[in-house]
């Protein structure tokens, strides 16, 4: 096991830490996919419509059945394994698993953590609860749910925080403390606005935090209970881990924890219009103004790609000749959809769990006084090195190491998600 001191030298320098899984895993049922790293796709299956949806496991089919070159898919799947971060791959088409491919290690049932993926699963919830007049509307004011918001905060709307259009403060370390701290609510609370609502994209964790508190007063159910049952469950969704903070908050803006396979099942419920196999689990009227382009011409420190983003959701590429949308995690975790063709495409980079679902940062929360937190992780690491404290042995958080994160990937993208449109090409 790697040690957290490793983490601690490379990430925190870079951002805020990573993430971290449960510590059994129930895997699905086996398919016949195997985990070498190699695409993997098995015989031929009777043809169906778009209507095909997986139940306790995906059914399988070879690309070739289905109108795609098995070519086109092993050039998307070496360009994603030419950043050695990556854990796995999943591409589904029609319902179908039409291919996978592991890294040396790592098998269908392991887990990857989403990182800020969760966005996008937690604002599902906003949708739903929209559908049933539990929310009036995504410009309803956040002071409508939340009191305290009732002061400079006051126009900022639901919307804006779907669009990280808020205004709300965005300090240069992007509020990487509120990852350190035990109530990650509370320092959200206390953020105070900065510029006018709806004017200026401005990506920020805050934003997507406060989501727990707005759908608890709405539903009067904690957003991860309310995730697992409105959407999880009835997707199939069951082997999976959300994370909590040591103050019981679900953390609506990172960090839940399951398979590439499984990740792939909600990708796929928003390819379908947000209806799984006749149940309308989110409107299509949500679905639609998710998938419409909104903020355009992002750029990013790790992607050489103009992006765009809608209601907690990134554009990859919106033009005449695809539509492509992803719920994208820091480190290189991506869910994309097609919904045109009817594809998802999910990567998750290589994690190694420290297991739990609650933060705790043990030890560490000893030396919070210390100021900021590139002060706190070098004392950390010495202290560590000292033997004053044990930092493998102190932590349960969710946590990406070196061996995670990408690079190649982000360098790639343009051309992965040129790849990706490819499929659907004849």
């Amino acid at each position: 096991m790697f040690r957290l001191s490793t983490l601690i030298y490379g990430f925190f320098a870079v951002v805020f830490l990573s993430t971290s899984s449960l510590a059994g895993h129930h895997e699905e049922a086996d398919n016949g996919i195997g985990s070498t790293p190699s695409i993997s796709v098995s015989g031929i299956l009777p043809s169906t419509s778009k209507t095909e949806y997986p139940e306790a496991q995906w059914q399988i089919k070879n690309p070739l059945n289905l109108g795609v070159s098995e070519e086109k898919v092993k050039r998307l799947f070496d360009l994603s394994f030419a950043d050695s971060a990556t854990q796995g791959v999943v591409l589904i088409k029609d319902g179908f698993l039409i291919g996978e491919r592991y890294a040396e290690g790592f098998e269908k049932s392991s887990y990857g953590t989403s990182w800020s993926m969760a966005k996008s699963f937690y604002a599902s919830l906003i949708g739903i609860s929209i559908d049933r007049g539990e929310i009036n509307s995504l410009d309803d004011k956040v002071a409508d749910y939340l009191d305290y918001f009732g002061d400079q905060r006051a126009e900022i709307s639901l919307r804006d925080l779907l669009d990280m259009t808020s205004g709300l403060e965005m300090p240069d370390h992007e509020h990487e403390n509120m990852f350190f701290s035990g109530d990650h609510l509370a320092y959200a609370r206390d953020v105070g606005v900065e510029k006018p609502a709806g004017q200026k994209f401005e990506y920020n964790n805050v934003n997507s935090m406060l989501l727990a508190e707005i759908i608890e007063k709405a539903t009067g159910q904690k957003a991860d209970a309310l995730l697992k049952e409105r959407v999880f469950d009835k997707i199939g969704l069951t082997d999976v881990t959300l994370w909590q903070d040591s103050a019981g908050n679900p953390l609506t803006y990172c960090c839940v924890d399951t398979t590439a396979r499984q990740y792939s099942r909600f990708g796929l419920l928003f390819a379908r219009s947000g209806n799984w196999n006749g149940e309308q689990i989110i409107s299509q009227d949500y679905v639609n103004e998710t998938f419409s382009k909104v903020w355009t011409g992002l750029e990013s420190s790790t992607i050489e790609q103009d992006r765009g983003y809608s209601l907690h959701w990134w554009i990859s590429r919106h033009d005449e000749e695809a539509v492509i949308f992803n719920a994208s995690g820091k480190f290189g975790q991506y869910i994309f959809v097609d919904r045109e063709n009817d594809i998802v495409f999910t990567r998750i980079t290589k994690y190694h769990p420290t297991g739990g679902s609650v933060q705790d940062w043990g030890v560490l929360r000893y030396i919070n006084w210390l100021g900021s937190v590139d002060f706190r992780r070098k004392a950390a690491v010495v202290l560590d090195y000292l033997g004053i404290i044990e930092l493998d042995s102190a932590i349960k958080t969710p946590v990406t190491y070196d061996d995670g994160t990408s690079k190649e990937f982000f360098e790639n993208y343009q051309t992965i998600i040129d790849s990706l449109v490819d499929i659907s090409r004849q």
